[in-house]
């Protein structure tokens, strides 16, 4: 089956999710009009990282999320990104959520490993549980930026059916070379079709510092090829056509799941 999608790398503008949200239609009416089954957007791409109004902001996310759903909706196109929202406890967390071409839900993650660097642990509640929806496309998992140093939670994933990642992020530099061979490591480890969507421009997280995000959003096939990647600097939507039988085909030419020795591990 092919699938054709849409990555929207975007300059946040911060604690603006209104300004991020009319940005954000006028890339999904495009993503629709280039007939795309899904436009996936990076990490808190509604607010950005202000942690001095994080809880207002995260109280305020239904708004947001019912104006994503709408958008999902009317275009009639799967729509996925992280953005700020309560948690089943009413705290604030990074959410990831996949709404499918009726405005529904399809699928919630909640960050599970949380960026201590800029204190986002300080900040968010982590989430507790993984994300597996069954697409229409095959099974399809959720994650969210940091998540990708931990390679245990994606061969999970494999070992569980998954064919496709979605990872909205917010990586800056000097990371840009992480990024770049963990995402492709990710893809070729598991033999799944890996896409990282990041930010572009900088943000200041004071007293954290000032991070500058290095884009390079990217498709990344079960191969390790790369279908499309972005610049590092520009905001773009691009958008790719992939064949999702090219996983089953590649995991059964290669065997590396079926080959694992998992009691050894321990």
């Amino acid at each position: 089956m092919k699938i054709t999608i849409s990555i929207a790398q975007i300059r946040v503008k911060r604690s603006d999710p209104e300004a991020n949200l009319r940005a954000g239609e006028k890339l999904v009416a495009e993503a629709a009009r280039r007939k795309s089954d899904i436009i996936c957007f990076p990490e808190m791409w509604t607010t950005g990282f202000d942690w001095a109004v994080s809880d207002r902001l995260a109280r305020e996310s239904g708004k947001a999320i019912e104006r994503i759903a709408e958008m999902a909706g009317r275009y009639r196109i799967w729509i996925n990104g992280s953005m700020l929202a309560l948690d089943e406890d009413k705290r604030p967390s990074n959410t990831s959520v996949l709404f499918d071409p009726r405005g529904k839900p399809a699928g919630t993650y909640r960050k599970i490993h949380l960026f201590g660097v800029i204190h986002e642990d300080k900040h968010i509640a982590a989430g507790n549980s993984l994300c597996i929806v069954d697409a229409p496309w095959g099974a399809t998992a959720l994650t969210i930026c940091y998540d990708i140093r931990f390679p245990e939670l994606f061969r999970a994933y494999a070992v569980k059916g998954v064919k496709i990642v979605f990872s909205p992020m917010a990586f800056p530099y000097p990371k840009l070379e992480h990024w770049k061979v963990l995402v492709r490591a990710r893809a070729i480890e598991n033999q799944m079709y890996m896409v990282g969507v990041n930010q572009v421009g900088s943000e200041d997280l004071a007293p954290e510092g000032k991070l500058t995000y290095c884009g390079a959003s990217a498709i990344i096939d079960p191969w390790g090829r790369t279908v499309v990647e972005a610049s590092e600097d520009r905001e773009e939507l691009l958008t790719a056509v992939i064949d999702m039988d090219m996983v089953d085909d590649i995991r059964g030419k290669m065997s590396v799941l079926k080959d694992r020795r998992p009691e050894l591990y321990k």
